[in-house]
């Protein structure tokens, strides 16, 4: 025995701390395992009163980048003073980085423990010992930074000539010569061909995602165990159709080096999160038509860009893709004056009308909003130059149009055929290992059997699946192309048509438009709208603006004028409105808030608004027309004609009225008036989402 173990260490446990850096390792370097774990017995052999494995960090790295709840736990156990001695293989398997080594040695130092390997016994209270022990953690460290660096060089060396392995995605697969090839298997590459395909029809990753849904399409999965990969079909996912369209192996390039690692300092110490994804120029390696693709680069290109513009939340300065809302031009205004995206607000209580409006700078406070423009009539002009545009290929998109639904039938139909082929299989195979066995064996019998039975379960849901999406294609009524052909010739009447969806005219616009800078032209009131089309011309439209309800500026009272006649009658808020309609200014020249009017309301010892001290209840005429149930202007044309009474302090102020006039019989007739008025349809009428184009 060792004498540098005393008696005093052999009444005290001993502690074997067993670590492997990867589960590979785990899985496949099981020598390395064992000779760590028969330290154990070692251990008993010498004499120790009690002998502990600590196996909790197999798999965990010992760099320091990860968490080892093992080597915390071998830590505290040192700590607390009932430990005799440390047992490791070597000193790599305790840490590889100096910081953990040494302070586990200060700790079996303060402690009196011994670190025992095959080697021999170290005493870290002895100067040659601990200096040993030094020189071995140091040489530790450095083994694993110059086997990482002798890694990395010769893997990239490798990937840069496309010869190193790596897990491929569903549709590609490595042939016998080292060669990235398209899958054999025709049911994944035609699922996977199917995505592409849709994509491209549907310019929505989203899109895809749900019509895979709705379809019942099975996606291929690639499942990875250590180094076992299977493939299976599962349910479609968001992140695999995702991942799928992002993937530049489908376009025929190897890639490698896509994702990064990265560092951060958590509790003073590193802590490497992986996956982050890099920018193209920064990939390690992208060798283009290395292989066969499913796309073309430039399609992969065009792809990408299009997901881009449809990542709404990113790069505010970018033109955006359509999202189906009732604005025609979503995602193509630009502001004319501070090159920014302009934004889609909705207004009014059956949303209805839009309105594009530029936020400027709304980053820092009190910068204020650029310019802004109604919606409805940008959205007219704008379409007319759009039909004016494609009127020449107006018969080719209507054709295109009657068979898309078609298409899409038949893309649902093979995706189940080739399901049902594999179902078919499946059902043989089960059929064979049936009358391969033994009918004594009767509990492995009743299993096969039952297998049996669900394969061809299968087969029938899938003919019957089959069957009944050919009787609904062959129940379609057929096309008349003659009369489509003649009907494609008036695209405007097909544009006008309410079974025309907004997206589908949106999309229609993304291709012919790249972008539309819009200005205000003060002088003329108008909107100038510069149309970019895609083929590099400029088209230039302009839109006059609504010139009602502007306060005439000779009218224009002073502010403090208006607080003194309107304060006391009104909230602060309805107050600071009612200063802005009427064109009024603070001394600085901007407009007015609540805070403002406060401020200058007590300055002047206007008494606040209260509700409590007004003899008669009034309400404002908006609240009015809520409670009637009629629109503001209705409620108007009854205080016009004497009907509702009402009244204004001072023109551009909300109109006051009385609460008990709203029941009086005068009123309740006059608004059954307004309301016999309206159309028979009248909720369709508030809820029609088609923009019609005037004169068409």
């Amino acid at each position: 025995m060792n004498t540098k173990i005393t008696p005093d260490h052999l009444c005290r446990a001993a502690v074997v701390y067993v670590r492997q850096s990867t589960m590979t390792q785990v899985t496949g370097n099981l020598e390395s395992q064992r000779r760590q774990y028969d330290l154990a017995g070692a251990a008993a052999t010498t004499g120790f009163a009690s002998v502990s494995v600590i196996d909790d960090d197999l798999g965990r790295s010992g760099s320091g980048s990860m968490e080892r709840p093992g080597f915390e736990r071998l830590v505290a156990q040192v700590c607390s003073g009932n430990v005799g001695a440390v047992y490791c293989i070597e000193a790599s398997r305790l840490a590889r980085n100096g910081r953990d080594w040494h302070h586990l040695i200060d700790l079996c130092a303060l402690a009196g423990t011994l670190v025992i390997d095959p080697d021999g016994a170290y005493d870290p209270r002895l100067v040659n010992d601990r200096l040993l022990l030094g020189l071995k953690g140091t040489m530790s460290e450095y083994e694993l930074s110059l086997m990482r660096q002798r890694g990395i060089a010769a893997r990239d060396s490798k990937a840069g000539r496309g010869e190193l392995r790596f897990m491929l995605p569903p549709g590609l697969c490595w042939s016998e010569a080292g060669k990235i090839e398209i899958d054999p298997d025709e049911h994944v590459v035609e699922t996977i061909r199917l995505v592409f395909a849709k994509f491209r029809e549907l310019g929505s990753g989203r899109q895809v995602f749900l019509w895979l849904r709705s379809a019942d399409i099975k996606m291929p999965v690639v499942l990875r165990n250590v180094d076992v990969c299977k493939l299976v079909w599962k349910a479609p996912a968001y992140h695999s159709v995702m991942q799928i369209l992002h993937n530049p192996l489908y376009a025929g390039a190897y890639a490698f080096g896509r994702r990064a690692q990265r560092t951060r300092i958590v509790d003073g110490r590193a802590r490497k999160a992986t996956g982050v994804r890099k920018p193209r120029d920064e990939w390690s390696v992208l060798l283009r038509d290395n292989h066969q693709g499913y796309i073309s680069w430039r399609e992969y290109e065009e792809n990408h860009r299009l997901l881009t513009e449809n990542a709404h939340m990113k790069k505010n300065c970018d033109r955006k893709s359509a999202r189906g809302g009732r604005a025609l031009l979503t995602g193509l205004m630009r502001c004319g004056r501070c090159g920014r995206m302009m934004r889609v607000f909705y207004g009014s209580a059956k949303g209805n009308a839009h309105r594009y409006q530029c936020r400027g700078d709304d980053a820092h406070v009190g910068v204020g909003l650029c310019i802004g423009i109604g919606g409805v009539r940008v959205d007219r002009a704008v379409a007319m130059q759009i039909l004016e545009a494609v009127s020449d290929r107006a018969v080719e998109a209507a054709i295109f149009a009657s068979d898309q639904v078609e298409r899409s039938r038949r893309d649902v139909i093979a995706a189940i055929e080739r399901d049902l082929e594999s179902a078919r299989y499946e059902a043989l195979l089960a059929s064979r290992r049936y009358e391969l066995v033994d009918p004594a064996k009767r509990h492995v019998a009743r299993e096969l059997e039952a297998r049996w039975n669900d394969a061809l379960e299968r087969v029938g849901v899938l003919e019957r699946k089959i069957k009944d999406l050919s009787a609904l294609s062959a129940a379609r009524p057929v096309i008349d192309r003659g009369r489509l052909l003649q009907l494609a010739q008036d695209l405007p009447t097909v544009w006008n048509t309410p079974s025309t969806e907004t997206r589908t005219k949106q999309r229609l616009i993304h291709i012919l438009v790249q972008e539309i800078i819009c200005d205000l032209d003060d002088a003329t009131n108008e909107a100038v709208l510069l149309i970019h089309w895609t083929g590099g011309r400029h088209t230039e439209v302009r839109v006059a603006r609504v010139k009602t309800g502007r306060y005439p500026a000779e009218l224009a009272p002073s502010a403090v004028e208006a607080l003194r006649k309107l304060g006391g009658h009104w909230p602060d808020r309805e107050l600071a409105v009612s200063l802005n309609r009427m064109l009024c200014k603070t001394g600085d020249g901007e407009s007015w808030t609540t805070v403002r009017v406060r401020d200058m309301r007590e300055r002047l010892g206007i008494p606040e608004y209260d509700v409590t001290k007004v003899d008669v209840p009034m309400i404002s005429l908006m609240k009015a027309a809520e409670k009637l149930g009629i629109c503001v202007g209705s409620a108007k044309s009854l205080v016009q004609r004497g009907i509702l009474p009402a009244t204004q302090i001072l023109p551009g102020s909300p109109w006051m009225v009385p609460v008990e006039a709203l029941s009086s019989e005068a009123v309740r007739i006059g608004v059954q008036g307004v309301v016999d008025r309206r159309p028979k349809f009248y909720e369709d009428y508030q809820y029609d989402k088609v923009i019609r184009l005037p004169g068409i």
